[in-house]
């Protein structure tokens, strides 16, 4: 066992990195149990598509209307602090959507209310506790930080969160989102035991919010191996949003999955990623960051020309599983290549930028890979995204060296 926790938390990390992950993980199943547990709370409520479309969109809106303040707000507190009252209000909602679920009060417009604030708690609460990795461990151990961070996303929010959320929800509807208010209740208590600096990371706050938004904005511009690794992001989430979009139709229609199969898809991905975290640390200690990056954008081109090509459900299985594995190498080197050439007191605007970036891409790959299957048929998003992905990966094959290897002054 002690051989064990020295490979997933090594020591010379530190017991802040331990209790760091130990709340991620723990978080992860909260949000992996109302993955599932969300939607069917939705469908009770309503049959209208566009209710239940525009719950989603109330989740994910806030990253695109608050992100960036998040950001810039992160930069100028304790963001452990603001970590721990961002979550305190998730729990909050969730008890107050508990209330009225017990009290059988509960409506469509009161879901819609609670999504979109949970939406926003959320925005601030991730946002902030990404910057707390770069403040705990060296530089040179970031890849492998959030490497544990993403093993327990896999884990926790991908595969076992969400059939439990389903469990929960056929057991009583109050019973998974009381589960997840105890998650995050707890990840709450492992995180206040992190030690960090105390007071904000910056010397001097005197400045408004909007031109430290600003000042964010220029840096990233200014830098180009930053600037080069957000234009990527934004691109390839769109490349990849605008098949991911219409994949219930491709399988189901295109090739003829049933919806367990469908389900499946999910798995097989989260599986792919399971497999990159055992043998993450072997393959940073063995290749260049630069080798994996260009392997792994390679594999997203390839990704989208054999779904295109594909007819069978065992190809769209291996598919998925390919994906998963690489866009977990991917996530996890981006985000410490990010980390490592950002400065301290910049941490939370570029990575609220970066999240921008992500969910700004997947947003506007959605809306255009609707359009592109409505005129084209449904392998015509994968065809878009191949040529997209493909043109862009040659246009920075070489800035990925430097890009790979940037570091903060």
């Amino acid at each position: 066992m002690t051989k064990f926790v020295e490979a997933v938390f090594p020591e010379r990390m530190g017991r802040s990195f331990r209790w760091l992950v130990g709340s991620s993980w723990v978080s992860n199943i909260g949000d992996g149990i109302a993955m599932a547990a969300g939607p069917l709370l939705v469908a009770s409520q309503t049959s209208s598509p566009f209710l239940v479309a525009l719950a989603a969109l109330l989740n994910k809106l806030p990253w695109l209307l608050f992100g960036l303040w998040a950001g810039a707000i992160a930069d100028r507190v304790d963001r452990r602090r603001l970590v721990i009252v961002a979550d305190a209000l998730r729990v909050l909602v969730i008890a107050a959507l508990g209330a009225f679920i017990v009290t059988d009060t509960v409506n469509i417009t009161i879901v819609l209310a609670v999504m979109l604030a949970l939406g926003v708690a959320e925005v601030f609460a991730d946002t902030t506790s990404q910057t707390l990795m770069p403040m705990l461990v060296p530089k040179k151990d970031l890849a492998i930080g959030h490497a544990r961070l993403q093993a327990g996303f896999l884990t926790a929010n991908q595969l076992a969160g969400p059939p439990l959320g389903a469990f929960l929800f056929a057991a009583g509807m109050v019973w998974p989102f009381l589960v997840q208010a105890v998650a995050v209740s707890l990840a709450i208590v492992l995180i206040a035991q992190v030690v960090t600096p105390r007071g904000p990371v910056r010397g001097d706050i005197s400045t408004h919010i909007r031109q430290d938004i600003a000042d964010g904005l220029r840096w990233v511009w200014r830098t180009p191996a930053v600037r080069t690794l957000m234009l990527t992001i934004l691109t390839f989430n769109i490349t990849y949003a605008a098949p991911i979009g219409v994949l219930v139709l491709y399988a189901t229609e295109h090739l003829g999955m049933s919806q367990l199969e469908f389900g499946l898809l999910t798995t097989a991905m989260a599986l792919g990623g399971l497999l990159s975290t055992a043998v993450f640390d072997k393959l940073q200690r063995r290749f260049p960051f630069a080798t994996i990056m260009r392997v792994v954008l390679s594999c997203e081109v390839l990704w989208h020309l054999v779904l295109a090509v594909n007819t069978t459900e065992w190809g769209a299985f291996a598919a998925m599983f390919a994906f998963g594995a690489y866009s977990f190498l991917w996530g996890a080197i981006s985000n410490a290549v990010r980390q490592r050439a950002t400065p301290m007191e910049l941490q939370g605007r570029v990575g609220s930028l970066n999240m921008v970036s992500v969910f700004g891409g997947i947003l506007l790959g959605n809306a255009l890979g609707g359009v592109i299957a409505e005129h084209w048929g449904l392998t015509a998003p994968f065809w878009f995204g191949f040529v997209g992905a493909g043109i862009t990966l040659a246009l920075i094959w070489r800035a990925l060296g430097h890009i790979a290897h940037a570091e903060s002054d």
